[in-house]
């Protein structure tokens, strides 16, 4: 292989032209096989020129290449390499899935094929028992002249199968927020049995007979607070048949506080019953009002303010000066007389236990009556006291009572309570029926 840097002849110097005068330099020693022809190059010195990288390149693709270059042979030509073969165009219409299912066995293409068939019938019946449910819905919202839809789930799989028997397994019915009196029921929850439907087809469906129901009703006390208007009452639930109610209730621009307690009891087959009883209203620490005739009814003094009159003696005087009290009391004049004269013999009077029970038992109401400024030096206003007298028992419980009647169900059937129980956070009302009609 000859160097591309070998020095060439001049063509254009004539022969006639004489040689250069000057001794040519004294060529520098030569090594090889190539000393013999001093217009080749070296070949070593044109390797160490070249990059590894290239070298190592070159030597790859043609091993005898460093031979002949050694020898000063030219390398036979490299061939050039063959043409690239054309991409091979994939078929049209074959989807990937296509080409995987191509490798596999005559028995796992069923088993795919199978797969497949039985996710579209499960969505499909999984759409019609929403279609189902959704027009159940609609019906009942109707036919109960509900505000909010209720909701109905249809259990059982394959639906399909279910509505070309014309039977149901099981449907559940949940209605929040049902109207029942005075108070609104939290949640009406029921779960039919036995369902025979009636009609054509899955759109076509116009009745259901239900052969057995059981169910369940509650009501919540965080919603009676509405149910009493303005007053701020708290109901909690103590043991299986009573409800305490706590709170405050506004009368002539006072607020009392109010204590009662409600025992609930079921009232025949459909109706939950509320006996109110304890009822009191507390003017601060002062008095207590109790409606009612009884004779523990009415406005009484509580024993704390009876305590406080040892230290209040203009107000303890007032009270005893007043005839009807002495009469009440049963104590001689002349003690009287002396209490009135002596503030010891006074608090010596007011701290017999056989005074306080007495002075308890006088009911105020009376006492204002015919000595209305006695009520105005104990501290109460005569017009709450009016208010209260037109408060009545009825009254008063009429505002606490937690009592409903079930609303009635549309269509034919006989639904009744089964039993009923307080628990913390509410009433809960237990229901079972049989053959429940709806619809044609």
């Amino acid at each position: 292989m000859r160097s591309p840097h070998r020095m060439t002849q001049d063509t254009d110097r004539s022969p006639e032209a004489p040689a250069p005068t000057e001794a040519p330099a004294t060529p520098a020693p030569r090594y090889g096989p190539y000393d013999s022809n001093p217009e080749w190059d070296n070949p070593y010195e044109q390797l160490a020129g070249l990059d590894d990288r290239a070298v190592d390149t070159f030597l790859q693709k043609d091993p005898d290449a460093f031979d002949a270059f050694e020898s000063g042979e030219s390398p036979a030509p490299v061939p050039p390499p063959p043409p690239a073969a054309p991409p091979r165009r994939r078929p049209r219409g074959r989807s990937a899935f296509r080409r995987a299912l191509g490798h596999l066995s005559w028995g796992a293409k069923i088993t795919v094929a199978v797969l497949v068939l039985a996710a579209f019938l499960t969505l499909g019946d999984r759409w019609a028992v929403l279609y189902a449910e959704n027009k159940a819905e609609e019906s009942l919202k109707n036919a109960m002249n509900l505000t909010a839809a209720p909701e109905v789930d249809i259990d059982g799989f394959p639906f399909l199968t279910q509505v070309a028997a014309r039977r149901l397994d099981t449907v559940h019915l949940t209605v929040p927020d049902v109207a029942a009196g005075r108070v609104s029921l939290a949640e009406v929850s029921a779960t039919g049995h036995d369902v025979r439907i009636s009609g054509e087809g899955l759109t076509g469906i116009d009745g259901a007979d239900i052969g057995g129901v059981n169910g369940e009703v509650r009501l919540s006390f965080d919603d009676l607070g509405r149910e009493l208007g303005a007053s701020q009452v708290t109901f909690t639930g103590k043991g299986t048949d009573r409800v305490l109610a706590r709170g405050t209730l506004p009368v002539a621009g006072h607020e009392l506080a109010l204590r009662a307690d409600a025992f609930i009891r079921r009232d025949g087959d459909r109706g939950v019953s509320t006996e109110v009883t304890g009822m009191r209203l507390d003017i601060g620490d002062l008095a207590v009002f109790r409606p009612g005739t009884g004779p523990n009814d009415g406005l009484h003094l509580t024993p704390s303010s009876l305590k406080k009159l040892t230290d209040e003696t203009a107000k303890a005087k007032a009270l005893l000066s007043v005839p009807a009290i002495v009469h009440a009391l049963g104590v001689p004049d002349s003690q009287i007389r002396a209490a009135l004269d002596n503030d010891r013999e006074l608090a010596d009077l007011l701290g017999t236990p056989a005074v306080v029970d007495d002075l308890l038992a006088v009911n105020l109401v009376d006492l204002a009556a015919a000595h209305p400024d006695v009520l105005r030096r104990l501290g109460i206003d005569p017009n709450l006291l009016d208010a209260l007298t037109d408060l009545t028992r009825p009254q008063l419980a009429d505002r606490l009572t937690l009592g409903f009647t079930l609303p009635e169900l549309p269509g034919e059937g006989d639904v009744r309570l089964r039993d009923v129980r307080v628990e913390p956070d509410g009433i809960l009302v237990r229901l079972e029926g049989t053959g429940v009609r709806f619809g044609k």
